[in-house]
């Protein structure tokens, strides 16, 4: 497990830019193909995804930078040092709709039917993204030896589960069986391998990847050929995306906080009651219009 895919010289490319460059590349096609579908002109297609993407990276690394501020300020150089990872998925939604909103205005297009063909794919995108997570050894799970009801916790409890079982003996350590045979122990060079050497880890990276694609493919295959109102399957993305990342976030040892809860708990409960109002909110007007 190496973040660097090749190197030529002193040039580096590393997995996670390289996953999300085809995840770039992947989503302008997507786009092109749906957008044709609801009879977009195809280059027009082309600049939206471009200006979504940008936006969305833009406000995925802004997003995190501020809810980490004590590293950053003492090192401002690191910024926008995105190869090293450190991107904050609900900052890019954040960011993706600010560029959505701004280039609908542009062209006059409904910003909502815009967010309907980007909602497939986003989510692919950050599925592919998460292969790059794992190739850093980041956004790890904890031990797999950590019970459930640590786990599962409304208020984080594994940091100070942990230091207890840190101070235990060898023998009562033991007793922790592990839960699940799929761990994975990371090496030590990676954030996951510095903060647990040697020990077995929920691979809650390789959990959302699976997640996001099944979402993508629920999006995909089923929901955007449905005859709903503009921006339904844009906020069913929202729904789908929110309770994977509530369920995934149970497991991270890393996420950030918000006022002692996980703020991807904390965002998504937000996301999940604006989505559900939104959707009642189209098909009233749709009601209305229908009378």
């Amino acid at each position: 497990m190496d973040p660097v895919f090749f190197t030529i010289g002193s040039f580096e490319v590393h997995y996670y830019g390289l996953m999300y460059a085809i995840a770039f590349l992947l989503g302008i096609e997507l786009v092109k193909i749906e957008g044709k579908r609801k009879g977009f002109d195809p280059v027009l297609m082309e600049n939206f995804a471009f200006i979504a993407m940008i936006s969305g990276l833009l406000g995925g690394r802004l997003y995190y930078v501020l809810f980490n501020p004590t590293y950053y300020f003492s090192h401002p150089g690191d910024i926008l040092a995105v190869w090293k990872g450190g991107m904050a998925i609900h900052g890019g939604i954040l960011g993706g709709i600010v560029g959505t909103y701004f280039f609908a205005k542009k062209h006059k297009i409904s910003m909502w039917s815009l967010g309907d063909i980007a909602a497939a794919p986003f989510i692919l995108g950050q599925a592919i993204g998460r292969i790059g997570n794992f190739m850093n050894g980041e956004v790890h799970g904890v031990p797999t030896f950590t019970p459930f009801s640590v786990i599962f916790s409304i208020k984080p409890k594994f940091v100070e589960w942990y230091n207890t079982y840190n101070s235990l003996s060898l023998t009562a350590q033991m007793k922790f069986k592990e839960l699940i045979p799929w761990g994975i122990v990371f090496p030590d060079p990676s954030p996951a391998g510095t903060e647990f050497p040697g020990l077995a880890l929920h691979p809650a990276m390789l959990y959302e990847l699976v997640l996001n694609f099944i979402a993508f493919l629920s999006i995909w295959f089923f929901f955007k050929h449905k005859n709903y109102k503009a921006g339904t399957v844009w906020f069913i993305y929202i729904i789908e995306y929110s309770l994977i990342r509530t369920f995934v976030s149970f497991f991270r040892s890393e996420d950030l906080m918000f006022y002692g809860f996980r703020a991807p708990h904390v965002i998504s409960v937000i996301l999940v009651i604006w989505s559900v109002l939104m959707i009642k909110y189209f098909n009233r007007k749709k009601a209305v219009s229908s009378k």
